[in-house]
């Protein structure tokens, strides 16, 4: 049998809720892959009763579960999306479209929010985050979040090292030095299900920005010798 088209890596932790939704919006030919971060509420057992491929990482963080679903990808296309109702999976081939067509290298989901989508505080971090990162790359970018479509082996050389909430910063940032064409398309934002355990709370915010933070200060020195095509070490991960 053929292989998926597109593997979509969902980092989950405690989404029991959202889950069964999340995963029959799933388009055809796309395989999700639920990286189980240490839920306590049967998040994984769910996945695999509704045919999601699960993996566990016990390293506790955003960029842990993301990253090691990320290498448990075979397809030739990656997309990543939040598991927690806020995004809506059936968007995503209109995300991968660009990358598929060789006119983008990165696309990324502009979060266009519905009332109650987004805490202030949460908004008011990431539009501060994106300017942060026009201002060091020049990249027109609005947005940080989570969902965003790649080629499996450009993401691989890429040799993402955040485990924490800088994992999307610093994959948009080393994306970006590497000379890649990176593009916004919008997509709906919806409430999620349940509590957030990331920017729902002011600690969580400050916490996500705190590990931006440092992704920014890293990549100072880089970009301000200007794009590079390619860093030492870019060689993909097995």
């Amino acid at each position: 049998m053929a292989g998926p088209t597109v593997d979509v890596v969902l980092p989950c932790l405690n989404e029991f809720g959202a889950l069964p939704w999340v995963l029959a919006r799933m388009p055809h030919g796309y395989r999700a892959i639920v990286a189980d971060n240490g839920s306590t509420d049967g998040s994984a057992h769910v996945a695999a009763e509704l045919d999601a491929t699960v993996i566990r990482e016990s390293r506790r963080g955003f960029g842990a579960a993301a990253h090691a679903g990320l290498l448990a990808t075979t397809a030739d296309f990656v997309a990543f999306c939040d598991c927690d109702g806020s995004l809506d999976p059936s968007g995503l081939p209109a995300l991968l479209a660009p990358v598929m067509a060789g006119t983008a290298d990165l696309v990324l989901g502009s979060r266009q929010r519905q009332r109650g989508s987004w805490t202030f505080h949460a908004r008011s971090a990431n539009h501060v985050l994106a300017w942060w990162l026009h201002g060091r790359t020049g990249e027109a970018i609005t947005d940080l979040g989570p969902m965003r479509a790649a080629r499996r082996s450009d993401l691989l050389t890429l040799q993402l090292e955040d485990r924490r909430s800088g994992y999307p910063l610093e994959m948009i940032l080393k994306a970006s030095l590497r000379g890649w064409r990176i593009i916004e398309l919008a997509v709906v934002y919806a409430p999620r299900t349940g509590k957030s355990k990331v920017s729902g709370t002011a600690l969580g915010t400050v916490r996500a920005v705190r590990d931006m933070s440092a992704q920014l200060r890293a990549a100072a020195p880089v970009a301000a010798a200007g794009p590079v095509r390619s860093l030492p070490g870019s060689e993909a991960q097995p």
